[in-house]
């Protein structure tokens, strides 16, 4: 057995930089169960991602947000029961996952708010490791596109092995937020084929319901389905039947090419995207394919639907006719980037996001931040040789161990140490061509006490 995060563990398991292993296991063995927890009053959305590797390989086999590896797609569900995983406060699976000579467990934090606060793995020592057996393997993709012009693509897949199930997310976005059709079919091409050998028609249909998902969730031990936003979330496992491949798998969800003409015309003009994601299961052989990466925290969010959007646009306007290129509140949990203009970023490279969600910060005008425990770095996006002013927003919103107290460099400008901003308070420098010819400027906040962290809470750029 293997534990991890909880504060009884060692220092090294535990989450205290965005990046902490597991469990690091040396084998051969075989992963019977994994188990995270998560107190009731806190919830956890795409901001970690679960890594494995097997046998040092260079690629993990298995990269995937959190909960959508336990059928729970951006932590939106309260319950979750099938054969294989399960949810409710806490995650466990069940997905047998034999090893040879090791196994690395990663989990890394780059959202907003708390990650999960307790991790235990239990395993069994193999006595010999027999060559039939094949590694475990689970990725994710998310994709904005028009149906009608191409398939969603859920897993390419090279060498030989088995499909076991997935989850998958449907939604229609704006600007019509028309919802989404489910004549679209499932689609397996076995090893290299052109055409699918495995072609289950409908989507309802081929998550194990007929005419459109019910009225209400319904979770089975192999096949379930909820409301996902004002979308549809399903699974299906293939545990008894699950696909083989010798030499590669393509997995896919499309019209089929004798579908209604018209669906393949309606989804294919600008006004009706959808937005798929989906997680994959699979045994194989090593070596694998490399598995798309997870993108960063807010790529992998869903999208906004019409009415957030508005609600974005709004801000957004504001941001734009006070003439800023950067407006970032850093940890809020709705929309970080407010406002970014073409060619423009701000991403958190070192340190974690931190929302207050047990009213800890009662009196601060706001509830997030940035925070690290070190030296929290950031790095801004401009164009080239751009000058303008920055403006950096610090907030000790719980005069925390009495008080915060950090010291501030932007560049090659070294702002000073500050403390006793309990109340907030706005930090200014002028960035000129010279610091910003590289197109990037670093931001580091040292911690000048021990005893507490650090943090920032906006990020405003205005260009001359």
């Amino acid at each position: 057995m293997e534990n991890a995060l909880w504060g009884e563990v060692p220092v090294e398991r535990q989450l205290t930089t965005r990046k902490v292993t597991l469990a690091d296991i040396h084998g051969p063995g075989v992963i019977v169960m994994l188990h995270f927890a998560m107190p009731e009053s806190l919830k956890l959305d795409r901001s970690s991602v679960f890594r494995i590797w097997w046998d040092d390989e260079q690629r993990p086999s298995v990269e995937v947000p959190l909960v959508d590896f336990f059928c729970d797609p951006d932590g939106v569900m309260e319950r979750v029961d099938t054969a294989v995983v399960n949810k409710r406060r806490g995650w466990n699976a069940y997905f047998a996952m034999p090893f040879r000579r090791r196994a690395r467990l990663e989990l890394e934090h780059d959202g907003v708010g708390p990650a999960s606060c307790y991790f235990y793995c239990l395993w069994r020592p193999l006595k010999t490791w027999d060559d039939r057996l094949a590694y475990f393997h689970a990725c994710w993709r998310q994709e904005k596109l028009l149906l009608g012009r191409r398939d969603y693509i859920a897993l390419q897949a090279r060498g030989r092995g088995k499909f076991i199930g997935w989850n998958v997310t449907v939604r229609g976005l704006p600007p019509n937020d028309a919802g989404y059709p489910v004549d679209e079919n499932a689609k397996f091409y076995v090893d290299d084929e052109r055409e699918p050998s495995i072609e289950l028609m409908g989507l309802e249909d081929a998550f194990g319901f007929s005419f459109g998902f019910p009225e209400t969730a319904n979770f089975f031990p192999y096949t379930g389905w909820a409301p996902f936003y004002k979308g549809a979330a399903a699974y299906r496992f293939f545990i008894h039947d699950s696909i083989p491949f010798q030499k590669s798998l393509r997995v896919a969800i499309g019209f089929g090419k004798r579908e209604a003409p018209f669906f393949r015309e309606i989804f294919s003009k600008p006004e009706f995207p959808l937005e798929f994601s989906s997680c994959c299961y699979w045994y194989q052989t090593e070596p694998h394919a490399p598995l798309p990466a997870v993108p960063r925290y807010r790529l992998r969010k869903p999208s906004p639907d019409a009415d957030q959007l508005r609600a974005l646009e709004a801000r957004s306007a504001a941001a734009r006719a006070a003439g800023l290129a950067v407006q970032c509140f850093l940890g809020h949990p709705d929309r970080e980037d407010l406002w970014l203009a073409d060619g423009y970023d701000c991403i958190l490279e070192k340190g974690y996001r931190f929302y207050d969600t047990q009213n800890l910060w009662p009196q601060a005008p706001l509830k997030h931040c940035w925070a690290s425990w070190e030296d929290l770095r950031i790095k801004l996006i401009t164009p080239r040789r751009v000058s303008g002013l920055l403006r950096l927003y610090i907030l000790d919103g719980d005069n925390f161990c009495g008080g915060r107290r950090q010291r501030i460099f932007v560049g090659r400008h070294d702002l000073g140490v500050f403390s006793d901003f309990v109340q907030g308070r706005w930090l200014e420098v002028r960035l000129t061509p010279e610091d910003t010819a590289f197109g990037e400027v670093p931001i580091r906040i040292e911690n000048a006490r021990d005893s507490a962290n650090v943090v920032v809470s906006v990020i405003e750029f205005k260009p001359d």
